[in-house]
């Protein structure tokens, strides 16, 4: 499946893109608790100008913490706000059972955030994966459903296989 062509870098920790290859959702995973606004204030920052530098448009934006799981939609809507806070904790411990007990690094949550994402996608884990009502509330699950993830890239100019 091909990433969408984007006109400009755009550093994320993970994209999601729906059954059709078209980006929907922008992932920043930080392997820390973001107590405080000066870190939503900062993500919203990095995803408005990395939308607008490279002139397209993405539904929606993810932040994930140790805690808190922020959605974001992007649609022209106020991305002040986050549309939806989902708990860390208890979707993630659906991949790893001792979550929170044990030390996680960036990567390997990075790699536990893909894997609920490729859940929700594809149903491989369970046939309802965590947090599957809060993501079809705000209309995130009906795109991510058949769709594909990708981690560890910065989108650029170029297309990727």
């Amino acid at each position: 499946m091909e990433i969408q062509k984007l006109n400009t870098d755009i550093p994320f920790d993970i994209i999601a893109q729906d059954k059709s290859g078209t980006t929907i959702l922008l992932v920043e995973v930080k392997a820390r608790h973001l107590a405080g606004k000066q870190h939503k204030d900062w993500f919203i920052e990095k995803v408005k100008s990395y939308l607008q530098a490279a002139n397209t448009e993405i539904p929606f934006a993810m932040l994930v913490d140790f805690e808190d799981i922020q959605i974001f939609r992007c649609d022209g809507t106020d991305l002040s706000e986050p549309v939806s806070y989902i708990k860390t904790a208890p979707v993630l411990s659906h991949y790893e059972t001792r979550y929170g007990e044990i030390r996680i690094f960036h990567h390997y949550l990075e790699g536990l955030v893909e894997a609920w994402l490729s859940d929700l996608a594809y149903h491989w884990k369970s046939q309802t994966p965590p947090a599957s009502q809060q993501l079809a509330e705000v209309g995130l699950l009906q795109q991510i459903e058949d769709g594909t993830t990708y981690s560890g890239i910065a989108l650029s100019g170029e297309t990727v296989y």
